[in-house]
């Protein structure tokens, strides 16, 4: 009987120590956060800056604009010109004349060059800015803007002429004029001697009567 209640006793002790392991385990166990942030979506890239001219071939002596657009925010631009004088004619090739039949000077570029080959340009807030240049030099002209501050970029080209030189007047242009004017005074010679002629019969034809 004894050894009964002994064994029954261990039961129970054995009961209650195992009842606060078992709610222990029974609980939720604490989740771990996540240390990294959530992916970014990428950058949009940044819109490509330009640079235009309002007219492509021009001829020396005019003025051209530029037009640059996308380039950062009240910046200054700096802007190169590089030239690339007209060819001249191959060996054995006849130079470039005009229309009249004269021959087109190649004057080197360094004689002619006289408008500044490096200027700057101020951007508005929305990163546009206008340039008139005015070249004095023939040939190729190419046109580079930097922006300085946002490090931007863009060319264009412009194409600078000789001056139209007019024509020269001729002996087969002058000869027309000189028909034409000839045959309108030999006509008021003619009408000027037939005028004095009638005056003359009626002041002699009225004396007579």
């Amino acid at each position: 009987m004894r050894l009964s209640r002994i064994i029954m006793a261990l039961t129970v002790g054995l009961a209650v120590v195992a009842v606060p392991t078992a709610a222990g385990a029974a609980q939720p166990q604490p989740q771990p956060t996540a240390t990294t942030d959530p992916p970014q979506p990428p950058p949009y890239p940044p819109t490509a800056a330009s640079l235009t001219v309002n007219r492509p071939t021009i001829y020396l002596g005019e003025t051209v604009v530029l037009t640059g657009t996308n380039f950062g925010p009240n910046e200054t631009v700096d802007i190169d010109v590089t030239v690339t004088p007209q060819a001249a004619p191959a060996g054995g090739a006849a130079p470039a004349r005009r229309s009249d039949g004269s021959t087109v000077a190649m004057a080197p570029v360094a004689y002619q060059a006289s408008a500044p080959l490096h200027f700057t340009a101020y951007t508005n807030a929305q990163g546009r800015f206008t340039k008139s240049y005015k070249p004095s030099v023939t040939g190729l002209l190419t046109f580079t803007a930097t922006g300085r501050e946002s490090g931007r970029t863009a060319t264009t080209e412009l194409r600078v002429l000789h001056k139209k030189q007019p024509l020269p007047v001729t002996g087969d242009s002058l000869g027309t004029p000189m028909k034409l004017g000839g045959g309108l005074v030999g006509a008021g010679a003619v009408m000027l001697l037939l005028t004095l002629a009638w005056r003359r019969r009626q002041r002699f034809g009225g004396a007579a009567h």
